[in-house]
Parts: structure tokens; sequence; C-alpha cells
């Protein structure tokens, strides 16, 4: 039996990705062997369908489970309808989860765990675009002056 990880590196030492369909790396074990094949996920900036088609991808490297932090509602579909087994909740490093899951210690999941367009704009390292009204593109409307007074530019004219 072959089992999927999310990851965030192409080797078992590599953290868990929380993100299932925009993770940046799947990792496929033999759980007896630890034999691995890392491949990068595709899917990763997609705008749309990330979970259906990072499923189909794991589905046809030959996953029979799959060890993840969060499953979205179409990658949890997609997951069913391939017959793989989905386990969320996963975390530490891909190695961790494989043999916590060998142990009984992370049970199938029963229903998506997250939203849609979960992980959307983020990273494995935990940057992206913010989720506020400016999107983080400097919507302040500051008037201050600083403590070093008012001081005047001295560049030349441009003609």
């Amino acid at each position: 039996m072959k089992i999927a990880v999310s990851s965030t590196g192409p080797d078992l030492s590599a953290q868990v990705d929380p993100r299932f369909g925009r993770c940046q790396y799947f990792i496929v074990v033999d759980p007896d062997t630890l034999e691995s094949e890392a491949f990068l996920n595709p899917s990763i900036s997609a705008s749309g369908g990330a979970g259906a088609q990072a499923a189909q991808l794991v589905a046809a490297k030959g996953a029979k489970a799959v060890l993840t932090g969060h499953c979205g509602p179409n990658a949890f579909t997609a997951l069913r309808a391939a017959g793989i087994e989905i386990i969320t909740g996963a975390a530490g490093t891909a190695k961790d989860a494989i043999e916590q899951y060998k142990a009984g210690q992370l049970k199938p999941t029963t229903e998506p765990t997250v939203g849609e367009k979960f992980g959307l704009g983020q990273t494995g390292t935990g940057s992206g675009p913010g989720m506020g009204p400016d999107m983080g593109r400097g919507g302040g409307r500051g008037m201050g002056r600083g403590a070093g007074g008012g001081g005047r530019g001295q560049g030349g004219r441009r003609s």
C-alpha cells in the first residue's frame, strides 16, 4: 500500500504541509520500507480546482491513503471517489506522520476540515497577501511629520 503525504519539501524530513490541494510537494511512501517518491504539486497555483486536481494526481501515483493537515470539500469528494482514505490532522515531519499513522494514532476523516480555497495565497513559510480590505497595499492615511521636523527635499526639477 502507498501513502501520499502533503509536504513542504521533497523528502521525509520535510514538514507536513497543512494544505492538501495547494501543498508544495507530495511524497508517496511505502509505509513498510519507507521507500518514497517526491514530486512538486502542479496544482499549487491553480486558480480553481486545486484539490480535485491534486486528488487525481495522488490517485494516479497509486496512493491508497493521504496524510495531510487539512482537506477541503472538492479534494475530499475527489479522494473519496477514488477510494483513497483521508487522514487529516497530520503534523511534524512526513516520517513522523507515517509513523503515527502506522501506530494507529491518526484516524480517517469523515468530512472536509476546511472550506473551499483554503491555502490560496499562502506558502509553506507563512507569507502571502493579506486578507484585509486593502490586501496589504498600504491603505494608511497617516499625516504624521516625525520627530525630525518638516524637512524639505532638495531634488532638482526634471523637464
